[in-house]
């Protein structure tokens, strides 16, 4: 087989803990932790395959590649390649899907049983001594419920969602979810519009890609609509709920917290209105690591080899361009 020449544009992205040696059986490798719009070109060119998570690839990235046969994409979405023109000059794009489900479901708890248990407050209120003055061996300050008394809704009913939705039953929670694109239906969850699944649900977790349905899906209008004692929780994609109106809500009192592990913009700018809210207590941001599990990122490393064995043996595996 062929040396082939080929470029990692931001490795960082799989975590420096990560092996990365299973491509250099196939040639030669340049690995770059990150990869500016201004450098893509020349780090590009000349190259076989890249391999990117993030990192556009458009027209003139690919127009200045001759040699370029394959841009594999370390996710799931593309929406940083430009697959249209790809596949009219004849280079193959391939994805990886499915490789963080585990990881994206126990996140989701995490944030859930954080918010819902008040685990913030209870650590403060050791760490700061009061607990230390307390006349009793525990403390009530911040009630909590269990899960098996609330009813969760799911937003977006894909293979996340409906991981989601199974653990949510095994906690005994009532499990209702919306389908987004409308295509996702279930026979073991309850169908639900929008609106009743706010109105009637304790915990909302949302599970849904980013697309002209979804931009926006949640304003105030339906963060009021929302029980005030109710928690949401976006593991989709930023922009489905709005953030200014997010923060509106939260300061309000409209609903009682919500856990975001993605935003509009991200990195967010040290200025955005996120970290304005009134009371930390009621948002938890996490730095999109949800799908950041050692095991789902050497999964997705070996899903990418896997992507790139097949396209050397003539194999349509995982392909967007052909879709």
């Amino acid at each position: 087989m062929k040396k082939l020449k080929i470029a990692i544009l931001d490795a960082a992205t799989l975590g420096g803990d990560i092996d990365l040696s299973a491509f250099k059986k196939y040639g030669e490798v340049e690995i770059y932790e990150y990869t500016a719009a201004r450098d893509v070109l020349s780090r590009s060119a000349g190259r076989d395959i890249l391999i990117t998570n993030k990192v556009p690839v458009g027209k003139d990235t690919i127009d200045s590649s001759p040699c370029l046969k394959l841009i594999c994409v370390a996710a799931t979405g593309a929406n940083n390649i430009d697959i249209k023109y790809c596949r009219e000059k004849g280079v193959a794009v391939a994805n990886v899907a499915g490789y963080s489900t585990s990881s994206v479901v126990q996140h989701t708890f995490s944030m859930a049983l954080y918010l819902i248990g008040s685990t913030r407050y209870y650590d403060d209120f050791v760490r700061n001594g009061e607990y230390s003055k307390s006349q009793i061996f525990s403390h009530t300050g911040r009630p909590f419920n269990e899960i098996c008394s609330m009813k969760w809704g799911v937003i977006g009913l894909g293979a996340i969602g409906s991981g989601v939705a199974k653990v949510a039953s095994a906690f005994g929670a009532a499990v209702s979810y919306y389908s987004t694109s409308g295509k996702n239906q279930s026979r073991e969850y309850k169908s639900e519009g929008l609106e009743e699944l706010l109105k009637t649900s304790d915990i909302i977790s949302i599970h849904a890609p980013l697309n002209e349905k979804t931009k926006d899906l949640i304003r105030f209008q339906q963060l009021s609509m929302m029980k005030p004692t109710a928690i949401i929780l976006n593991l989709g994609r930023g922009g489905i709920i709005n953030e200014a109106d997010l923060v509106r809500a939260l300061d309000e009192k409209k609903i009682r917290a919500a856990g975001l592990d993605v935003m509009e913009s991200e990195p967010p700018s040290p200025e955005s209105r996120l970290f304005k809210v009134a009371d930390l207590e009621r948002l938890l941001i996490t730095p999109h690591i949800a799908w950041t599990s050692v095991e789902a990122r050497k999964r997705l490393v070996h899903e990418i080899a896997l992507n790139i064995d097949f396209f050397l043996n003539g194999e349509c595996r995982n392909r967007l361009d052909l879709k």
